[in-house]
């Protein structure tokens, strides 16, 4: 399992002032460790940056993971599919066999009956599925916010659990970038 607590956003550094050499405030804004936030049209985005939003998106699917295991405990498809996105990170698995993963919890969706049940499990594969291509990060959202019909606290809890969540220089790339 990831751990959250490692995951966690920290503040965004160019919603703060920075100190120069004398501690006073500067006007400069601070750039992240690579010099640049990841480009909104590029779907792709480097490994490392890859590894790094599926680092956030396994948070994300383990917290709705329960959705679907209520209503089907003796699927495993989506759990093991975390498992590998995990290995992924580790550098035990590669994209492909990560890729795999993703299209069998897609196919668990379409098993499951429950709207709850069949968006949890579309996290999950998207989750996983953002180690070959970045640009599905941006699907955990949207199918989160269709894993809580008729509890819109639920889903407004869940949603702004993401957003708080979500390593800063990625924010604008999931949410804005389409």
């Amino acid at each position: 399992m990831a751990d959250i607590r490692a995951l966690g956003s920290s503040p965004d550094p160019r919603q703060s002032a920075s100190l120069d050499a004398f501690g006073e405030a500067s006007n400069v804004v601070p750039l992240f460790a690579d010099g640049a936030l990841p480009d909104v049209t590029d779907l792709r985005l480097s490994e490392d940056d890859r590894r790094e939003l599926v680092g956030w998106t396994i948070a994300c699917a383990e917290r709705l993971l329960p959705l679907f295991q209520a209503e089907r405990p003796d699927d495993d498809r989506p759990r093991e599919a975390l498992a590998a996105a995990e290995a992924f990170l580790r550098g035990e698995l590669d994209i492909d066999a990560v890729r795999e993963k993703a299209f069998a919890c897609h196919e668990a969706a379409r098993q499951a009956r429950d709207p709850s049940a069949v968006a949890a499990a579309r996290v999950c594969g998207q989750a996983v599925a953002v180690a070959h291509l970045a640009g599905h990060s941006r699907q955990v959202p949207r199918h989160t916010a269709r894993a809580f019909p008729g509890d819109r606290s639920r889903r407004d809890e869940e949603l702004a659990w993401q957003r708080m969540n979500i390593p800063a220089r990625f924010d604008a790339y999931v949410y804005e970038g389409d």
